[in-house]
């Protein structure tokens, strides 16, 4: 077995033409350059791109392969040099029993399925060239259609407020909405950790997932994961999902809950600090208040710890260097330069290589932001945290 670093959750902005598919998504992400930032700067051993139902996102991976820049890989994914791209999609579901919309992610092992699948999906949602588009056939439906071809299942950023499993989809457990015996992993998301979902004892037999969800370039790997695996391909992620042969995640890559954007509950229009979700804002009167991610798991959470839990791996608090107080495009590119990529800096070269390129305090930031160590203050209400630097 080798680590490999994997994000599964990047988005399509723009397509070659500069049509959109995911609409909030940076002009900059596009395919070509997704495969170049994930492989060249970022690091990255295997990713998941999840807006690859659009129809002219398939076809430029077909004019790549085409051109001899991509080549199918035999065990599953789509190689790119040493990044292994596997083709997925997501998609939206607010059928009749959930409470309010949710996101999940299909996975599939080749072009050709990939395609089948946006063909049948066509049928079912209003337009198939954009990312995220709510789909008019129940989540079970769904997820029979994604393992009938072959393909991975997990929700997505399940603890979310707006779209997510347990933010608004349902009320106390998954099976409202899903066949648990179909699901694959669970996206915890940015504002939840290891430690905090552990304690909702229905999600013990499902292995967790750290992604970026990233809506700009620079975003790619901002959490990912550690697997290991012979090799980076279709075939080795569903191993690691299961934990099959020895392959596995073996560590997860996250933002401390605290830099989350629904981290804390808040007031939505002045984003102040509410303990209590059924009160007034204090600061400015409010009555409309965001519930945040740690509110809401610890209703779903037992009065009693859950027993006999599966056995995870560490969840790392590791800030994303573009976090890091002080570390400027300038002093980043030099890092790059001599280093490598940002797997490197990150995982790879010792303190002193990086102080021989930055000033120490920069240094001292980045080596703390490695073992999770650097105080942070508290995000919500859409409202990213931020690094405290005194």
């Amino acid at each position: 077995m080798k680590a490999y670093y994997v994000d599964l959750h990047i988005h399509i902005g723009r397509t070659k033409s500069g049509k959109a598919v995911k609409i909030t998504g940076a002009r900059t992400l596009t395919l070509e350059n997704v495969l170049r930032i994930s492989r060249e700067r970022k690091g990255l051993d295997m990713i998941g791109v999840i807006d690859c139902h659009s129809p002219e996102v398939l076809e430029e991976i077909e004019d790549l392969i085409r051109k001899g820049e991509i080549s199918e890989n035999p065990e599953g994914g789509l190689q790119y040099g040493t990044t292994t791209l596997i083709p997925g999609s997501e998609i939206e579901v607010y059928d009749g029993n959930s409470k309010g919309p949710i996101h999940v992610l299909a996975y599939f092992p080749t072009l050709a399925i990939m395609k089948e699948f946006s063909a049948w999906m066509s049928g079912y949602v209003s337009n198939i060239t954009l990312s995220s588009q709510r789909i008019y056939c129940d989540a079970r439906t769904l997820q029979r259609t994604a393992k009938a071809l072959g393909g991975l299942f997990i929700p997505a950023h399940v603890f979310t407020p707006f779209k997510s499993l347990y933010g608004k989809g349902v009320d106390k457990s998954l099976e409202e909405v899903l066949d648990p015996a179909l699901i694959d992993g669970v996206e915890l998301g940015l504002s939840s950790d290891t430690s905090m979902a552990v304690n909702i004892s229905e999600l013990n037999p499902f292995t967790f997932l750290t992604n970026s969800d990233a809506h700009s370039l620079n975003k790619i790997a901002r959490e990912y994961q550690k697997m290991d695996l012979a090799n980076p391909n279709f075939i080795e992620l569903e191993k690691a999902l299961k934990e099959m042969d020895g392959r596995r995640i073996s560590a997860n890559y996250g933002l401390n809950p605290w830099l989350g954007k629904y981290h804390r509950t808040v007031c939505q229009v002045c984003l102040y600090p509410v303990e209590d979700i059924d009160r007034i804002c204090p600061e400015c009167g409010s009555k409309k208040i965001i519930k945040g991610v740690s509110h809401r798991i610890k209703e779903l959470s037992a009065e009693s710890p859950p027993t006999n839990l599966r056995e995870r791996p560490p969840y790392i608090h590791q800030v994303p260097l573009e976090f890091i107080p002080g570390l400027g495009p300038k002093s980043m590119e030099r890092l790059l330069q001599a280093l490598g990529t940002e797997m490197d800096i990150l995982h790879r070269a010792n303190i002193e290589q990086i102080k021989e390129i930055v000033p120490d305090k920069i240094a001292g930031y980045i080596d703390l932001a490695r073992k999770g160590r650097l105080d942070i203050e508290a995000g919500g209400g859409g409202k990213y945290g931020k690094v405290k630097t005194e």
